[in-house]
């Protein structure tokens, strides 16, 4: 019952949000896709499905080719990429089993996160967001590094939690939640958290992908509205990433993953140092200021 109420709130959700994107594109004129932008959902949501994630090589690709401000990174992040992962949501929720209730808290918990967070970051200053993003891509880049290592954790076998980590995933997955709509992705912590309190490493999917399915549309709706938005590369991501969802889940379903995530740490870590050194970097009335001195 719980998880029949969740995938129909997934479709409702994905409906009500493609029908939002669908009127601002057309009556701001911007419904014809960015053409980059199809290539690049297409080739992030594919591997995001396997668990490599999408904001951080999208993030990476943003910042390299300077498609987007830096400050509009995490909204783009978020408005592109939600309804390739209400799919991906919809696929792993049916296939692999969970508890219900850990399931839908876990989600519910993120919602919140996110719907409190969204006003935070269309309000934030440049530099914190070049920081925040920064930051995210390294912390990224590490779990990139600890997963070809064999240094994540390697989980139990367990559906559900007791009572005590019940409620730790929970609160975990409300800070989840709001990093999101920062541009920091939730797979990799999903995929710390989960197993070190003994979950089977699988069930990971199911609740990363249903809270991300559901938080990135919700805040998205409010991001849509931003100034901080690119309606055609949103369009773009989320026409790229819909089909390139159903092949990773449906048809190739896995591939030997460690030599990409080692090329996408390289590139990652290159945008990390970028975006870190701008936000850091005294701005011209400091220059001017500190060369009076």
């Amino acid at each position: 019952m719980v998880v029949a109420v969740l995938l129909g709130g997934l479709v409702v959700l994905g409906l009500v949000y493609i029908v939002a994107l669908a009127r601002i594109a057309i009556r701001e004129g911007l419904a014809r896709p960015h053409l980059e932008g199809v290539v690049l959902g297409a080739v992030t949501n594919f591997f995001d499905t396997l668990g490599i994630g999408s904001f951080a090589p999208t993030t990476a690709w943003l910042r390299l080719r300077r498609l987007v401000p830096d400050s509009w990174i995490p909204t783009i992040l978020n408005a592109g990429h939600g309804l390739p992962t209400v799919v991906e949501a919809l696929i792993f929720i049916n296939l692999v089993k969970v508890d219900a209730w850990l399931l839908a808290s876990c989600i519910g918990a993120s919602v919140v996160g996110a719907v409190m967070g969204a006003p935070v970051v269309v309000r934030l200053p440049l530099r914190a967001v070049q920081g925040v993003v920064g930051v995210a891509l390294l912390l990224a880049a590490a779990a990139f590094a600890a997963t070809n290592l064999h240094l994540m954790p390697g989980g139990g076998t367990a559906l559900s939690l007791p009572p005590p980590l019940f409620a730790i995933a929970v609160a975990a997955y409300f800070v989840f939640g709001a990093l999101m709509t920062c541009g920091i992705g939730l797979f990799a912590p999903s995929l710390v958290l989960l197993p070190l309190l003994g979950m089977n490493p699988a069930v990971c999917f199911p609740i990363m992908m249903g809270a991300c399915a559901f938080l990135m549309p919700a805040s998205g709706l409010r991001f849509l509205r931003s100034e901080r938005m690119d309606i055609r590369l949103v369009i773009g991501i989320t026409l790229g990433g819909i089909p390139a969802v159903l092949v990773a889940a449906l048809i190739v379903k896995s591939l030997p993953l460690e030599a990409l995530r080692w090329g996408v740490l390289a590139v990652v870590i290159y945008a990390a140092v970028v975006l870190l050194h701008a936000a850091l970097r005294p701005t011209a009335a400091q220059a001017a200021a500190a060369a009076t001195i």
